[in-house]
C-alpha cells in the first residue's frame, strides 16, 4: 500500500523517522509554514471570532428587546438554541453539499450569506427576526464546517500534518477567537460608559447593534480572503481509489488509502452524481469501512458519556459535600484534562497507531468515570475527571486526524458532517435525559462492607455511561483494527 501525498504545496513522502518525531511546536511551525493551510487557518480565526461577536451581540439584543420578563429570562437560552437546531436538522446536507459541489464557492457563499444576515439583523432590530435571522445565519454556518474540514487535509503535505493542523484549528476557535470575539464586544458595548457618550447619539442598543455589524464585516473579510487568496479549496478531487497506470494510488490527497470493504461498500461519488445518489453511496461506504464505523461507534459512546458527565456535574458536585466550589474546581479540572488530551495525543500517536490510540482512549474515558462513579471524596475526583477529560480530547483528536487522513477526499465532506451532527444530537440528548434519570432514580440507601451510605442518582447515571464509553471504545478498537488489517493486506 502506498500513501498518497497532495501535489499542491509540495510533493513528498510520507515523512523520515526524525520527522515524525519533532516536538508539538515545531510540527506546528512545519504546518503554518504552508503557505495555503496558513490562510485558511486565518479565515478560520475571522470566522470563528464573528462566531462568538454574533454570539454575544445577539444574545445581548435579544435580552433588551425582550417584551416579557420570559423572553429576558429565555433570551440567551433561545438564541442558543436557534444555534444548535440547524446542526441538528441540516448536518447530513452539509455534507452532500461539501462533496458535490466546489467547497470555495459553498464556503464564500455561506460567508456573504452570514454577513448579509447579521447586517439584517442590527437593521430590523427585533426579537422575532433575531432568532429568526439566528437560525438562518447558523444554516449558512453548518454548510461551511463541512467544506472547510473536507479540503483542509488538501492543503497539507503529509498524513502526520493533520494532528498539529487540527490543534492549531481547535487552538484558533476556541482559543485566540474567544478572546477576540469577547474582547471586542466588551470594548464596543463598553465605549458608551468609557467615554460618556449620550444614548441619543448612539439610538437604542446602538453599541450592540455595532457589535453585530463588525461580526458581519468579519465574515465579509472571511468571503473575499476565500474567494481571492485560496484557490487551492477548489482543487478538484482524486475520484475515490482512482490509479494510475502504474496501479497505484493517484496523488492529490493526503489519505492513508483506507478503502471499503468490498462488496458491502458505497461506490465512489463524483461531481456528477445526485444527491440521492450521493447519499446511499455514504450509507454503503460507513457500512462498508470498518475504520469510519468504527470511528462513529467510538465517538457515539464518548459524547453519550460526556453528555452525561455534563448532566449530572451539579448535583454530583453537592453530592461530594463541597458546594458550588466544588463544581467549579470540577469543570477546571474537565478543562485542564482536555487541554493535556489534546497536547499529548499527536505524542502518543508516534507510538501508536491512530485506530489503537482512538479506542484506547475511549475505554480510558470510560474507566475514568467509572472511578469518577464510584469515588467518595473530591481527592479522588478531581484526578479522575482530569484523566476523563484528556482520554476524551484525545479521543476527539484522534478522530479528527483519522477522518482528514485516513477518509477519501470524495467522502470527507458527509463523514465530517456526520461526526458533526453527532457531537450535537448525541451529546446534547444525553445531556438532556441525564437529569431526567437522576431524579428517577434519587436518593437510595446502599450497605456496604458493614456501612451504611446514602447514593443519589448522579452515581449509577455516571457509572452505567463510563461502562458505555469502555464498551463502545472497544468495539471501536475492533473494528478499526480490522479495517486497518484489511488495507494493508490488499493488494
Amino acid at each position: 500500500m502506498r500513501i498518497s501525498v497532495d501535489e499542491g504545496p509540495v510533493a513528498g513522502g510520507t515523512g523520515t523517522s526524525e520527522q515524525q518525531h519533532t516536538s508539538s511546536l515545531a510540527s506546528a511551525r512545519e504546518v503554518l509554514a504552508l503557505r495555503a493551510f496558513r490562510r485558511l487557518w486565518i479565515v478560520t480565526g475571522l470566522c470563528s471570532s464573528g462566531d462568538w461577536l454574533a454570539l454575544s451581540g445577539l444574545a445581548a439584543l435579544a435580552s433588551t428587546l425582550a417584551t416579557s420578563a420570559a423572553g429576558v429570562n429565555f433570551a440567551f437560552s433561545s438564541v442558543l438554541f436557534a444555534n444548535l437546531l440547524p446542526g441538528l436538522l441540516f448536518a447530513p446536507i452539509a455534507g452532500l453539499v461539501a462533496d458535490r459541489f466546489d467547497r470555495r464557492t459553498v464556503m464564500a457563499v455561506a460567508d456573504v450569506a452570514r454577513c448579509a444576515l447579521l447586517l439584517s439583523i442590527a437593521v430590523v432590530n427585533t426579537y422575532w427576526w433575531i432568532l429568526v435571522g439566528g437560525f438562518l445565519i447558523q444554516v449558512a454556518t453548518t454548510m461551511w464546517i463541512p467544506s472547510k474540514d473536507a479540503a483542509l487535509p488538501r492543503l497539507l503535505r503529509r498524513p502526520d500534518q493533520v494532528a498539529p493542523a487540527a490543534q492549531l484549528g481547535l487552538a484558533m476557535t476556541y482559543g485566540v477567537a474567544i478572546a477576540v470575539g469577547g474582547g471586542l464586544f466588551t470594548l464596543i458595548t463598553g465605549a458608551g460608559t468609557v467615554f460618556d457618550i449620550p444614548a441619543d447619539v448612539i439610538g437604542m442598543n446602538g453599541l450592540t447593534r455595532l457589535a453585530i455589524v463588525v461580526a458581519a464585516l468579519f465574515y465579509l473579510a472571511s468571503a473575499v480572503s476565500i474567494a481571492t487568496a485560496l484557490p487551492e479549496l477548489s482543487r478538484p478531487a482524486a475520484p475515490l481509489g482512482a490509479r494510475g497506470a502504474d496501479g497505484e494510488r493517484e496523488p492529490g490527497d493526503v489519505s492513508l488509502g483506507v478503502t471499503p470493504s468490498s462488496g458491502t461498500a458505497g461506490s465512489p461519488t463524483g461531481p456528477g452524481q445526485g444527491l440521492g445518489a450521493m447519499l446511499r453511496d455514504s450509507v454503503g461506504y460507513v457500512r462498508g469501512t470498518p475504520v469510519v464505523r468504527g470511528l462513529l461507534v467510538g465517538m457515539m459512546g464518548a459524547l453519550a458519556a460526556g453528555g452525561v458527565v455534563v448532566g449530572s456535574a451539579q448535583p454530583y458536585a453537592l453530592s461530594l459535600l463541597g458546594g458550588q466550589a466544588a463544581w467549579g474546581l470540577l469543570l477546571l479540572a474537565t478543562f485542564l484534562g482536555l487541554a493535556i488530551g489534546l497536547l499529548g495525543a499527536p505524542r502518543l500517536a508516534r507510538r501508536l497507531s491512530h485506530e489503537r490510540l482512538f479506542g484506547l482512549a475511549v475505554v480510558c474515558a470510560g474507566g475514568a468515570l467509572v472511578l469518577v462513579a464510584l469515588s467518595p471524596h473530591l481527592a479522588v475526583s478531581l484526578p479522575a475527571v482530569v484523566a476523563a477529560g484528556a482520554s476524551a480530547g484525545s479521543a476527539f483528536l484522534t478522530g479528527v486526524t483519522i477522518i482528514g487522513a485516513s477518509v477519501e477526499d470524495s467522502m470527507r465532506g458527509r463523514v465530517n458532517a456526520l461526526y458533526q451532527s453527532m457531537l450535537k444530537v448525541v451529546l446534547g440528548c444525553s445531556v438532556v435525559l441525564t437529569p431526567v434519570l437522576v431524579t428517577l432514580i434519587g436518593q437510595r440507601p446502599v450497605t456496604l462492607w458493614g456501612g451504611h451510605f446514602l447514593i443519589d442518582g448522579t452515581r449509577p447515571v455516571i457509572l452505567c455511561g463510563g461502562l458505555l464509553a469502555a464498551a463502545a471504545g472497544l468495539v471501536a478498537y475492533r473494528q478499526m483494527r480490522g479495517g486497518t488489517d484489511q488495507s494493508e493486506t490488499a493488494p
